[in-house]
């Protein structure tokens, strides 16, 4: 027995690095058994340290880019939902930057409690999507709606026209037959008096009209006066009016026409006579004076 301990001594004491009396029996199996274990102080080696646990990573932010960049027909299917939902009730048309957009999409963020910036990450986009699909169809009640005028057809504007050139020519009428009247006053005058008389000084084409008639052995019988037009030009009142007369010559009757056109004052002024037929003549001295019809 007494051999035993002292060859356990021994061993102890060959032990690299580790001074006699320093261990404790415990300490001196543990050496033995694992002579690595120990530490040059005669202990044993303390247990490796854990290892630092990770710092954790910050959160990534919010992804609102790529509903924003996505393909325009998602943007305005997102649009349509808002409107769904009675969010939204601007255009579909993609923009969901626009202030419509925004404030829609902040009112919903905020019924579900979702941070309100006015744009949407792809989780948000498809909840609310999901949410419009959902919604019950909402069909209108026929008592409360008013029946959308129907545009107005060719016939109607046309009528409509008619009427308003109507009433204009109505509250005309006064001054053009007043006027009508008489320049048809001064024509049978001139005719009677054979050719002498101020309205052919006014309307010198009437005038050689009226002398070539009386060259050719012609008379001249009934005069029929008639309005053509009146308004108002760039100088005065101007007035049209045609004036049919019955020219004879022996047993024949030759109907003729001429359409007078001169602008209100004593004399007249701006005057002109023209065959009855001669419309791109009278169109154009209508446009020379400016003419604002109250008449056609």
């Amino acid at each position: 027995m007494q051999r035993l301990l002292l060859a356990a001594a021994l061993v102890v004491l060959t032990v690299p690095g580790v001074a006699f009396g320093q261990l404790s029996a415990t300490d001196a199996e543990r050496c033995f058994q694992n002579p690595g274990a120990c530490a040059s102080s005669g202990a044993p080696a303390p247990a490796a340290a854990a290892p630092a646990a990770t710092a954790s990573r910050p959160a990534a932010p919010p992804d609102y880019t790529s509903v924003l960049q996505s393909p325009e027909p998602d943007r305005r299917k997102l649009q349509e939902s808002l409107r769904t939902l009675d969010k939204y009730n601007g255009p579909i048309d993609g923009d969901l930057k626009s202030e419509a957009s925004a404030k829609a999409i902040t009112e919903w963020q905020k019924s579900h409690g979702y941070t309100q910036v006015g744009k949407l990450t792809p989780t948000e986009a498809v909840t609310l999507n999901n949410e419009a699909a959902k919604a019950p169809i909402r069909r209108l009640d026929p008592s409360t709606q008013t029946a959308a005028a129907a545009p107005p057809s060719n016939a109607d504007l046309l009528k409509a026209l008619q009427a308003k050139r109507a009433a204009a020519r109505k509250a005309a009428e006064p001054k053009a037959e007043a006027a009508m009247q008489s320049l048809a006053k001064d024509v049978k005058a001139y005719v009677a008096a054979d050719g002498k008389g101020a309205v052919g000084d006014e309307f010198a084409d009437f005038a050689k009209w009226y002398a070539d008639n009386k060259s050719a052995g012609r008379t001249i019988g009934d005069i029929t006066p008639a309005t053509d037009d009146y308004g108002q030009a760039k100088t005065g009142a101007a007035t049209t009016a045609e004036v049919k007369l019955d020219v004879k010559q022996g047993d024949k009757n030759y109907g003729q026409c001429l359409l007078f056109a001169w602008v209100e004052a004593t004399p007249r002024k701006n005057t002109q006579a023209f065959a009855c037929d001669d419309i791109g003549a009278v169109e154009k001295w209508k446009s020379d004076q400016s003419l604002k019809s109250d008449w056609r």
